[in-house]
């Protein structure tokens, strides 16, 4: 059995694939590259559910069982934002210290206490039949957003999310940790049961 990741982000790949792997080691696991996929996917949705299942649906269009990752941050303070446009907050996808730097300037002014926030990821596997509905799974993990950068691990808005039972940033926190308490970790866990469950239906077909 053949999985497609449906991401170019070497380290949502990294993350995804420490989750996915043990499930079965019998599947095979590849990224877009790996299939030839080169087309850029419009993730025009309005949540993180719907641009993760654009992505999966784009890869089990072209017969693999395809799946994906939308993540992002939501700070109460900005009423969600950045959400489904935490990639390309600042404009230019994947500029993470310029997103960084302009979440910093729209909190500027937000009390310690008010500055709470959520890591959200939404795991969608889509299937190249219409056999099987798609598995769709979301998580969260709580924090808080810092007045500065620390650590140095992790990408994104790693280095300004605390959380508080660690102590931590997501960037201190070295991959294991990150990997019991994250957002994805979450996603990953309930996807991981729902998996399992369709595996035996999915394996005779």
């Amino acid at each position: 059995m053949k999985i497609v990741l449906a991401s170019r982000n070497a380290h949502k790949i990294k993350e995804l694939y420490a989750f996915i792997a043990p499930i079965d080691p019998s599947i095979e696991i590849l990224s877009l590259d790996d299939i030839g996929f080169t087309e850029d996917i419009e993730e025009n949705g309005t949540t993180f559910e719907e641009n993760a299942l654009i992505k999966a649906q784009a890869v089990a269009a072209r017969g693999y069982i395809g799946i994906a990752d939308d993540s992002g941050l939501a700070v109460d303070a900005l009423n969600g934002a950045p959400g489904v446009y935490s990639a390309r907050y600042a404009g230019e996808h994947g500029d993470d210290h310029r997103n960084n730097m302009l979440l910093l300037e729209n909190i500027r002014d937000v009390a310690d206490e008010n500055r709470t926030a959520q890591f959200v990821s939404v795991i969608a596997c889509a299937f190249p039949d219409a056999l099987h509905a798609p598995i769709v799974c979301r998580g969260e993990c709580p924090g808080t957003i810092l007045h500065e950068y620390r650590g140095t691990g992790g990408f994104g808005y790693d280095p300004l999310f605390y959380y508080a039972p660690f102590g931590k940033t997501y960037a201190e926190m070295i991959p294991e940790e990150k990997n019991q308490i994250s957002h994805r970790a979450n996603a990953m866990a309930k996807f991981a049961e729902a998996f399992r469950t369709a595996l035996p239906d999915l394996q005779m077909n």
